[in-house]
């Protein structure tokens, strides 16, 4: 079968389950935000001055980040659903949180004295931010993979890991709202290794579950 008629082959099965990839999308990420958001709230809710908080640039920073992030995510992860992805014109779009991030360490270092930058790295919940960023974003990824199951995705890897990503990202976004340590060098440490868990767990579930 030619690559064309087995797209197209493709596109039609997926209309025949009733389910399309732009109905599916959605309905998969209103649904992850809400299973993150009950989670959180269950879990752990918003830390004890988050008003006062809310009025510093750098509490307010991090949910630039990482809604950055999981927006980017999400829009490549729709894109890698469908099986005429080109990946090499897709990626960039991933550089958005990263470049905000590494602006963020880059002020943060300028402005701050080098004999605190190791206790603004190290924080006071390190362990906390890599125990809940998984727990709260476990949710969401079990969802984007399972919409996923409605595309055709060409890397099933790769797009498992923009679901995981996508997941970290919502995930870090509510976990943000408890976390007081709002330093960039934190999260550019901790934020980053947590939601890399979930990135690599989205990449082998889909690798398995999402195959065609």
């Amino acid at each position: 079968m030619e690559t064309d008629e087995l797209i197209k082959a493709l596109v039609a099965d997926t209309r025949r389950s009733g389910i399309s990839m732009a109905g599916a999308w959605p309905g998969a990420v209103l649904a992850a935000v809400v299973a993150a958001a009950v989670v959180f709230f269950i879990l752990l809710g918003p830390r004890p001055d988050v008003a006062d908080a809310a009025q510093t640039f750098r509490f307010l920073f991090k949910f630039v980040v990482t809604i950055a992030l999981a927006a980017s995510a999400l829009g490549l992860l729709r894109v890698l659903s469908r099986p005429e992805t080109e990946v090499r014109r897709s990626l960039p779009r991933l550089v958005v949180a990263p470049a905000l991030l590494v602006a963020g360490v880059v002020a943060e270092l300028v402005v701050s004295s080098p004999g605190t930058w190791s206790a603004q790295l190290v924080g006071t919940n390190s362990l906390v931010c890599l125990t809940y960023i998984p727990l709260i974003g476990i949710g969401p990824l079990v969802l984007l993979l399972l919409a996923l199951r409605h595309g055709a995705p060409s890397h099933p890897s790769l797009a498992g890991a923009m679901a995981g990503l996508a997941a970290g990202g919502i995930a870090a976004t509510f976990y943000a709202a408890h976390c007081t340590d709002d330093s960039p060098l934190f999260v550019v440490t901790w934020y980053t290794i947590a939601i890399a868990a979930l990135t690599l767990l989205g990449a082998v579930g889909a690798h398995r579950f999402a195959r065609w």
